[in-house]
């Protein structure tokens, strides 16, 4: 997809965003795969525990919207000067789980739409049981998007891969960092779409066109020494 101004990707698949009348979170910019980041400097361990993504969907024109969470299942961050140069994290897609919050009415159930995304429609989870995240760059953010993470300070481009596919993403996040400690912090938009995902993409057929293509994405990696 084109370069994204996470992830999921969370990518994955991630994954979902409202219509933009309901949209809360910075479109990410997406394009071709990268080259990625050299590994400078100390190597910190993911802490799966305490990370997360979590995604938002919609359906057209912001009503019923879905939310729920992907838990991370290894990764890293490579520190040097106070600054992330490089990381990755792979994202479990067995474990999407839908907030039963968010579904209200009375003939749907959470575990009926885990199913579903779970299933070929969706992220086809047992030929594709993980996506990834592999950062490609880092560096100063110059302007912070109303819509982006609290603190934003920094522009994160990273190749996310769903679905086997590899698309390049750039989102605005919140990035702190010692010799001990990382953390990325990001909110970000992406259309499901660009990974092949086109369950709800046809116009011509009501029955699915009422399913907006974008996936909100909220990121909330911590690594440690």
């Amino acid at each position: 997809m084109k370069k994204i101004s996470v992830i999921a990707l969370v990518a994955v698949g991630l994954l979902v965003a409202s219509c933009n009348k309901e949209k809360t979170a910075e479109t990410a910019v997406s394009g071709q795969e990268q080259t990625v980041a050299e590994s400078i400097g100390e190597v910190l361990s993911i802490d799966t525990v305490a990370s997360v993504v979590n995604w938002k969907a919609f359906h057209k024109g912001g009503f019923a919207p879905r939310w729920g969470t992907l838990h991370i299942k290894s990764g890293d961050l490579s520190v040097a000067g106070n600054q992330i140069s490089a990381g990755n994290f792979v994202i479990d897609m067995t474990s999407i789980k839908v907030d039963p919050a968010s579904v209200t009415e009375k003939d749907k159930k959470p575990e009926d739409l885990e199913a579903h995304l779970k299933n070929p429609d969706f992220f086809n989870v047992e030929k594709n049981p993980v996506s990834d995240f592999k950062i490609t760059s880092v560096s100063d953010l110059k302007e912070t998007p109303k819509d982006a993470v609290t603190g934003a300070n920094k522009t994160v481009s990273g190749n996310l891969t769903l679905l086997g596919k590899t698309m390049n993403v750039t989102f605005p996040a919140k990035i702190d960092a010692t010799d001990n400690s990382a953390s990325i912090q990001a909110k970000f938009t992406v259309n499901r779409a660009d990974w092949g995902i086109k369950f709800g993409t046809s116009e011509a057929d009501p029955a699915e066109w009422m399913v907006s293509k974008d996936i909100e994405i909220t990121v909330d990696v911590t690594a440690k020494k």
